[in-house]
Order: structure tokens, then C-alpha cells, then sequence
């Protein structure tokens, strides 16, 4: 008795069968698994996912900027601010925030804020570089390594940094 190709096709084990498919799935949800944000394992369920929004600097963005760069050189390096203000000159600011949850049904929890901000002299040339955060629950420049005591701007960086700017106590409203 012959057996033609399709026969033979046919005469594979249920075993191997079953065992082809439950491969086939885990491949699938492996590479499906690829594409999502989970920066790093631990909390319920094994996930912690992290979360940027807003800007994100490039790296050496900063350095990129000295003082005396024009306001071109700074749009070209840094792109679009998030927002501008006038203090006895224009400044940019470009603010970002990480957030992170542990599962997926929980709510994200804003865990860092920053703020880079130039300010620009009156012949539009940057005159200084700052990059606010929260440290000990007191705004930081991690640019000159100081705590700012006072400034114009004071009240905009605490209310950004602080989540007190009408929002709830997350600034970005997501």
C-alpha cells in the first residue's frame, strides 16, 4: 500500500501536533511581550511599567547649550520649549515627568519632574541653564547643585514641581 504525501501529512501524531501548536503560541506571545514598557520586574504580578511624557532630553543636551548660545543654536539642540515666560529676559522651559505603576490595573504614580530651563538676555543669547527638580522636598537646580532661594520664576517651578497648579496633584492632568 502507497502512501501519498498527504497521507503522510495526516499521519503525524496528535502528540506532535499539540506540541507544534503550544510552541507556535509561545513564540507568539513572547514576541508579543516584546512590545510593551516594562522597564524592570518586581510588585504584584511581576510588572512594573515606567512611563516618560513631556521632554525628554537628548544626552549631553545640556553641555550642548553654553552660556552666550544663541536662541537658534538652543532651538536647534533642544527643540520647542514647553513653555516660556518673560523675566527681565524670555526663558525656556521644558519640563518632563516619569511616572511608574506596578501592574497594569493600578493607577501611574508621578515619581520625578524636572524642569530645564534657559534663560535668555536681552541680546537673546542664554545666560544661564537650569535643571529643576525635587530633592528632600525642596526644588533643586542639578546644574549649579543649588537649592534656588528666590527668583521670579519661584512660584512657577514650585507649582510645577509641587503638582499646586490647579490640577490635583498631577501637574500634566494624565
Amino acid at each position: 500500500m502507497e502512501f501519498s504525501m498527504r497521507d503522510r501529512r495526516l499521519a503525524v501524531s496528535p502528540i506532535v501536533r499539540r506540541a507544534s501548536v503550544g510552541m507556535l503560541a509561545a513564540v507568539a506571545i513572547v514576541s508579543l511581550g516584546a512590545c510593551s514598557k516594562i522597564a524592570g520586574t518586581g510588585g504584584l504580578g511581576g510588572l512594573n511599567e515606567t512611563y516618560q511624557s513631556g521632554y525628554v532630553p537628548p544626552p549631553n543636551a545640556v553641555e550642548q547649550v553654553p552660556v552666550g548660545a544663541s536662541r537658534e543654536q538652543v532651538q536647534i539642540v533642544l527643540g520647542s520649549p514647553s513653555t516660556t515666560a518673560e523675566y527681565d529676559g524670555e526663558v525656556y522651559y521644558y519640563i518632563s515627568q516619569t511616572r511608574k505603576r506596578p501592574v497594569a490595573f493600578m493607577n501611574r504614580k508621578v515619581v520625578d519632574q524636572k524642569i530645564l530651563a534657559v534663560y535668555f538676555n536681552k541680546k537673546n543669547e542664554v545666560e544661564k541653564v537650569a535643571n529643576y527638580g525635587i530633592q528632600d522636598g525642596k526644588i533643586f537646580d542639578y546644574v549649579s547643585q543649588t537649592t534656588p532661594t528666590s527668583g521670579k520664576d519661584q512660584g512657577f517651578l514650585e507649582q510645577v514641581l509641587t503638582g499646586t497648579v490647579g490640577m490635583g496633584s498631577n501637574p500634566f492632568g494624565t
